[in-house]
């Protein structure tokens, strides 16, 4: 749609988003001279050729795609003027309305039917076909499939059968069997799924290319080469929305909607009078407001996102892509990844039990408990590598790892569950099949005491998280630039980035350093801070005025302001809004 836009603006081709197949009596006008001129008179017929839409719902408020113009440039006319992708748009619009004008093709075909005796094994019965073209009509412009060398003067390589009478016989010089399979019906490709649309109704020309956005954006579709292949999230979308919204979810309804769409936009409904009725209902028709509050506490999204597959092996998707869901005791389960690439039809019971039964990939050993009864492994799962200690499991261990000791691991208790392994995330930097024993001791013994704050005795603390690493010290952190600092960030680096004042997540960022403060002894910073410039000796922090600049400010001017800002003193807290709720009549 991009690229025929483009065609459209710079006046090549008329409007694009419809789906008329008809087109003004200056293109048919423009068609038929240019078939005479290429292809002679004979190629078009006496009167002109007019079409009946097949597709339901068609706009006819446009006159077909076709080139601009009273007369048509050619393609070899264009050629020069156009991208190789414009120029192959162009080159079909032009061969279609073409050949929209010229005369049928026509041509014979004869099928011949042979039998062979085979002794007791019965007869054979073999049929061979072939066609001549005798008038190639349209095809000369245009031909489905088959773009290239159109217009050569050779004949078409259609099987050539000899002059044959019945009871001829003939002879086999050698025989070449050819297998034949059927196959199942092919995947929907861009332009297939474009014609089933609209075959149902569904959507217009201006609205294709957003609605297959969608199907990509949504993850419910991937392309494998040109086909659309569904993806797990599809089938959880369509299971709910079939269950719960079946009458909203109905091709009928969808098409009825665009058919009033239509009527509303010449004025045959009122729109505000039709959303009413679709929103909140009318009569018998609930409205889709109502239904989705009849349906709210029902709905059960975890049943819809589960695909039985049998011996206890359910798919679902999650957050990080399709997973097998496998019952391993009467409450225990575990979780396996589906492999990048592998279609819902392909995940058959078999391959999910080859998936199931596969060693853990990843599953490295590393080191062995003291006592002889743990080891530590690294394992790659579905958000990354990460290290285990569980027990001896004599297929991944080698027999030659180094031995460690651990300080002793007491799990958290769940209800009705067996106490989970010993875990650790790896850095992202780290490699599972490299990191050393050494490593995942340190990882294990996270998060890592820095030291304590001499001001208020509390400890500071560096470790991991999901935003990333960070220390902390009571209820107070700060971000640390990389996951390595975790282990080598010293008490007085600690200490500094605390003194520092914390915007949002990042700390300011340092412009350059003065002299020490004469107050408080400590060295002043010029910083940039997400509310602008500032001057801070880690107890004050003091706004540079605007127009001035932060580099040229002096040990004086950086003086004199946190002066001023420390005899204010400390900002008033500002209290709190009591809400009350009101209870309800």
């Amino acid at each position: 749609m991009r690229i025929a836009q483009s065609l459209y603006q710079n006046g090549h081709i008329t409007y694009m988003r419809t789906d008329s197949i008809s087109l003004s009596a200056q293109a048919v006008s423009a068609a038929r001279s240019q078939a005479v001129s290429l292809y002679g008179q004979a190629s078009i017929p006496a009167q002109p050729r007019t079409y009946q839409s097949k597709v339901k719902n068609a706009q006819e408020a446009h006159e077909a795609i076709r080139p601009a113009g009273d007369t048509f440039k050619t393609p070899d006319e264009m050629r020069k003027l156009l991208s190789a992708d414009e120029f192959r748009l162009y080159d079909l619009i032009w061969k279609r309305t073409v050949a929209s004008q010229m005369v049928d093709a026509t041509g014979e075909t004869v099928s011949v039917t042979m039998t062979a005796p085979l002794g007791a094994l019965g007869t054979a019965t073999m049929s061979a076909a072939g066609t001549t073209i005798t008038n190639r009509g349209f095809l000369a412009a245009y031909e489905e499939g088959q773009d290239v060398d159109r217009n050569d003067d050779e004949p078409d390589d259609d099987a050539k059968i000899p002059n044959l009478t019945v009871g001829d016989v003939l002879t086999v010089p050698d025989v070449t069997p050819k297998p034949h399979e059927t196959s199942p019906p092919p995947r929907f490709t861009e332009a297939s799924l474009v014609k089933a649309l609209e075959e149902r109704g569904i959507g217009r020309p201006s609205t294709y290319a957003s609605i297959i956005g969608v199907l990509f954006e949504r993850g419910y579709v991937t392309k494998r080469g040109t086909a659309l292949v569904p993806g797990w999230t599809a089938f959880a979308v369509i299971a709910l929305l079939e269950r719960f919204y079946t009458d909203f979810v109905e091709y009928d309804f969808t098409a009825e909607l665009e058919n009033d769409l239509d009527r509303i936009s010449v004025g045959e409904l009122k729109g505000t009078d039709y959303l009413q009725h679709w929103y909140f209902g009318t009569g018998e028709h609930a409205g889709l407001v109502n239904t989705c509050v009849d349906w709210k506490a029902t709905i059960d999204a975890r049943e819809a996102n589960s695909f039985p597959l049998g011996d206890g092996i359910v798919v679902r998707s999650g957050k990080f892509g399709p997973y097998l869901e496998i019952q391993t005791g009467e409450d225990e389960k575990r979780n396996v990844s589906v492999p990048d690439g592998l279609a819902p039809d392909e995940l058959t019971l078999e391959k999910a039990r080859e998936l199931r039964d596969a060693p853990e990939p990843g599953s490295r050993a590393i080191g062995v408990s003291a006592d002889g009864t743990n080891m530590i492994t690294a394992r790659v799962g579905r958000f990354g590598g990460y290290i285990q200690e569980s027990p001896i499991d004599p297929e991944i261990l080698e027999g030659n790892e180094p031995v460690y000791t651990l300080p002793e691991y007491t799990p958290r208790k769940i209800k009705g569950k067996d106490p989970k392994p010993r875990t650790a995330s790896l850095f992202s930097t780290m490699d599972p099949t490299a990191v050393d024993l050494e490593t995942c001791i340190r990882l294990f013994e996270l998060p890592r005491i820095v030291g304590t704050d001499p001001e208020t005795d509390k400890p500071i603390t560096a470790q991991n998280g999901p935003y990333g690493p960070y220390l902390k010290k009571g209820t107070d952190s700060r971000s640390l630039e990389n996951e390595q600092a975790i282990f080598e960030v010293t008490l007085e680096q600690a200490l500094e980035l605390f003194a520092q004042p914390k915007y949002g997540s990042r700390s300011a960022s340092s412009i350059k350093e003065l002299e020490p403060d004469p107050v408080s002894g400590k060295p002043i910073k010029v910083k940039s801070g997400k509310f602008g410039p500032y001057v801070t000796d880690g107890e004050t922090n003091a706004t540079i005025p605007a127009g001035e600049v932060p580099e040229e400010v002096s040990h004086e001017r950086a003086v004199e302001l946190i002066a001023d800002r420390r005899a204010k003193g400390p900002a008033p807290k500002k209290t709190p809004i009591r809400r009350v709720t009101r209870a309800k009549k």
